[in-house]
């Protein structure tokens, strides 16, 4: 199993926030499929990372695709390595990780090409882990996606080494909540001003970690952070 592609999921109740993510990723919205459910948020330059659909209820939350050559081969793989059937849609499999992070196996359409340009970049999906469960989920989606572990400066935070011109990175971060969760990261060139032009757009500030990140929400309530790191960094 070879992981070719991860697309992030901006799952909502309804539509609200849509022309928000438009304008804070500086990406155009696809025409929409599934009968209006579902919509790709296209870059300028590069293959498609984050999409957006409408579940019909809340909370406003995200989760995660991964592209794969064989769904059926890659669901023996990961429920071999612990993750537990969700559904089976015919054309997508949606899954949880052993500490509940809610996936997606579809068929890998080709992308290839990181997006680029801009001051800023959704690059990366944050994978929030109870504390009790969390080497146990960094040991998991290494196996998963063959990538290894990277190691930081910070004990809660663990990445995995993405192979080059994969859009999205994988962060895992230590939490002391009881659920596990996905949020989106932006990498930009100067937080203060990104999180100001969030904020003109319609986010909310959270929390702040002067010289690292700051964390927001969206319109309809969903949290994601704006990082320091470079935009095109590993």
């Amino acid at each position: 199993m070879i992981v070719r592609w991860i697309t992030g999921f901006l799952d909502s109740p309804s539509r609200v926030a849509e022309p928000f993510w438009e304008a804070v990723t500086g990406w155009s919205l696809s025409a929409r499929r599934a009968g209006g459910a579902f919509a790709t948020l296209l870059p300028v330059r590069g293959d498609a990372c984050l999409r957006v659909q409408v579940v019909g209820d809340g909370p406003a939350r995200v989760h995660l695709d991964l592209h794969v050559d064989d769904i059926a081969e890659a669901a023996q793989r990961v429920i071999g390595l612990g993750a537990d059937p969700v559904a089976d849609l015919g054309d997508v499999l949606v899954l949880r990780s052993p500490a509940g992070v809610v996936f997606c196996l579809v068929s890998w359409q080709g992308e290839r090409v990181r997006p680029s340009g801009g001051a800023s970049v959704v690059d990366q999906l944050c994978l929030d882990v109870p504390g009790v469960v969390f080497d146990r989920e960094v040991g998991f989606w290494s196996a998963v996606t063959g990538w290894p572990v990277g190691v930081t400066d910070l004990p809660e935070f663990s990445f995995l080494v993405r192979p080059a011109g994969m859009g999205i990175r994988l962060l895992l971060q230590r939490t002391g909540g009881e659920r596990a969760g996905v949020h989106v990261d932006f990498a930009c060139v100067d937080v203060d001003a990104e999180v100001a032009r969030h904020v003109g757009l319609g986010a909310t500030v959270v929390r702040r970690v002067p010289g690292d990140w700051t964390t927001l929400r969206d319109p309809v309530g969903r949290e994601y952070c704006v990082t320091g790191r470079v935009p095109g960094s590993a």
